[in-house]
């Protein structure tokens, strides 16, 4: 399962969060290195967005509870759908309209 995560952390002055937010990097390197975390970015300003491929919204929300714990946010998240999946449904629907 694919999702994209926006995060919204609150609003602490920055340089009260800097060090918190160094050791985000190295958690995050670790679900990158698995496969789990397929991108990151940080926002202008504050927060990321990331997209992740889980096995489950259990594995989800424990990812996402663990960085909240390093850096209080809220988040949006959506569910996304492969490419090659989209390709294959689309192709689907057509054929079954012939």
């Amino acid at each position: 399962m694919l999702f994209l995560v926006i995060s919204n952390p609150r609003p602490e002055r920055p340089s009260d969060m800097a060090a918190t937010r160094q050791s985000f990097w190295p958690w995050i390197a670790r679900y990158q290195e698995q496969g789990i975390c397929r991108h990151i970015y940080p926002r202008v300003g504050r927060g990321a967005v990331a997209v992740f491929a889980v096995e489950s919204n259990l594995v989800l929300h424990r990812i996402l509870n663990e960085w909240a714990d390093i850096v209080p946010a809220e988040f949006e998240t959506y569910p996304l759908v492969d490419v090659a999946e989209t390709k294959h449904l689309l192709a689907a629907q057509v054929a079954a309209k012939t």
